[in-house]
């Protein structure tokens, strides 16, 4: 097993590889606005610090999100072409679950929340039992909306640091690491579980919007 793992989901650009028993090469940049430009390299980077070639990879993994419609795409569409042109299977994991998996090197391990940051003074979040184990949905919503629900839990993320009136116990990780996707996946393999499609998980419609009662100009 040889999977190559990346999530583009939250301002992290994050790509690793995992040989079924371990992560062996990662790379991880913070840059909101720069997704598809360091996408790319950060591939090559990994597969130069393993000393491997991209078709030795046989499977693909993905953060599907949630998160804002054009860093998520870069992600998810990067995959689906690598997954075509080596014919190898495309995974897709919950980026708020890579969070909360590596929230266990962190020491949380009852109940707690995994929050990123949605922009528009809002969060993606879902509620967990443990690292391996969400009990809600992921969902978008204000902090304030959510305080009674989230009220006396740790909580891991991006979300949860902007928002500490909310999240008063609010831990690392921040960013999603592609490594912790990588290892949660083959965990999930090796005991024969299915991932998911890799498909997005946008939870709202984009920003951009066709104007409305636009002049249509035709040649006369």
């Amino acid at each position: 097993m040889l999977l190559l793992a990346l999530d583009t989901a939250t301002p992290a650009v994050t790509v690793a590889l995992h040989d079924g028993t371990s992560v062996i090469a990662s790379s991880s940049q913070v840059d909101a606005r720069r997704h598809g430009e360091l996408l790319l390299p950060a591939v090559d980077r990994v597969l130069a610090e393993a000393g491997l070639k991209l078709d030795a990879v046989t499977g693909i993994v993905v953060g599907v999100g949630p998160g804002p419609y054009t860093g998520l795409r870069v992600g998810l569409m990067t995959a689906d072409t690598f997954g075509l042109v080596l014919g190898v299977p495309v995974h897709g994991l919950c980026t708020l679950d890579g969070l909360a998996y590596a929230a266990d090197g962190s020491g949380v391990e009852g109940p707690f929340v995994v929050a990123t940051d949605a922009r528009r003074k809002e969060v993606y979040w879902a509620l967990y039992d443990d690292p391996r184990t969400r009990v809600s949905e992921p969902a978008v919503d204000r902090p304030a909306d959510i305080a009674g629900t989230v009220a006396g839990l740790p909580a891991v993320g991006a979300g949860a640091l902007l928002y500490p009136d909310t999240f008063p116990d609010a831990r690392a990780p921040e960013h999603v690491a592609a490594g912790a996707l990588a290892s949660l996946a083959a965990e999930k393999l090796a005991a024969g579980q299915e991932l998911e499609a890799p498909r997005p998980l946008y939870l709202r419609r984009p920003d951009a919007q066709v104007p409305k009662n636009y002049k249509v100009v035709t040649p006369k």
